[in-house]
């Protein structure tokens, strides 16, 4: 059976319990106040008004917790019928329920007239004379009594209900509030542990990137070195080149200058023969120079 169908006969059931007790009430609220004479004695009903209506009027108000139940489920019936029988019945329910009330009003008056003509009966017996009248006199004296202490104890008992009521509902939404509580503690402690993986990651990360860094550094710097190396070796060629074609360009001068001294003195044309040894003869290869350069 589907469950809403089941939850559906479920509160049918209690309805008609309910409606059962109610009934039960309402009647004994109309039968109250009469009484009936046994010998001298006086059997009155066993509760009292305000109990009677109070727990009619509880019937009445779980009655009307039950028509709003079906009226409720009534559409997730799952077929067109069975909704519509469910939705017929609910108002059937809210039609009786007002029908209730009615007749709680009407047994309400019918109480106050019995106690009005059993009051009346009891003073009429109360100013008669003889045995019956004081035995009936002390009879009503233990009754009042019993039925002081009786209403004490009922009006009690039902603040006491009250209390617990109260108790009850302030532990529920205390209990709600726990369970929401939990819920947000465990999205918390969720949120927190990817939170924490997060930061490891990152963590790692950085410390990726900071031994990058390092390392980075270290081949600037090395790189850094070998270019100035570089540079200086170069310059230091350089310079080298230099100095060496200063010097073959002082040496091919000198050598120019030399075979230009000719001086008339000896000889057949009166010239002075020169020697080939008197300025070094250097061969140096053009490649080699231009090599240096």
């Amino acid at each position: 059976m589907d469950p809403v169908t089941e939850e559906v006969e479920k509160v049918k059931k209690e309805f008609k319990d309910v409606r059962k007790q109610t009934l039960d009430h309402i009647h004994s609220i109309q039968e109250y106040g009469k009484q009936s004479v046994i010998g001298v004695g006086v059997v009155e009903n066993t509760d009292s008004l305000p109990r009677l209506n109070s727990l009619a009027q509880d019937g009445l108000k779980l009655m009307q917790s039950h028509q709003f139940n079906l009226d409720i489920l009534a559409p997730q019936l799952p077929f067109p019928d069975d909704v519509e029988t469910a939705q017929s019945l609910a108002e059937n329910w809210k039609n009786e329920i007002e029908s209730l009330r009615r007749r709680l009003r009407n047994a309400n008056f019918q109480a106050k007239e019995n106690v009005t003509k059993t009051a009346q009966k009891e003073r009429e017996l109360l100013l008669g004379g003889g045995k019956e009248s004081t035995a009936r006199r002390r009879d009503l004296q233990t009754k009042a009594g019993m039925t002081s202490a009786a209403e004490s104890i009922t009006e009690s008992l039902r603040r006491t209900r009250q209390l617990m009521a109260q108790e009850v509902e302030r532990t529920a939404t205390t209990l709600m509030t726990i369970d929401e509580s939990t819920a947000v503690l465990g999205k918390t402690e969720g949120e927190y542990k990817g939170l924490r993986s997060l930061l490891a990651r990152t963590r790692n990360y950085l410390s990726t990137l900071q031994r990058e860094g390092v390392l980075d550094r270290v081949i600037l710097v090395v790189g850094f070195l070998a270019f100035s190396l570089a540079v200086l070796y170069v310059v230091s060629k350089r310079l080298g080149a230099l100095k060496m074609q200063r010097k073959m360009l002082d040496i091919i001068k000198a050598g120019m200058a030399g075979r230009e001294l000719v001086q008339p003195f000896g000889g057949r044309d009166g010239a002075v023969p020169v020697q080939d040894n008197a300025i070094p003869d250097i061969n140096i290869p053009l490649e080699h120079m231009q090599d240096e350069l």
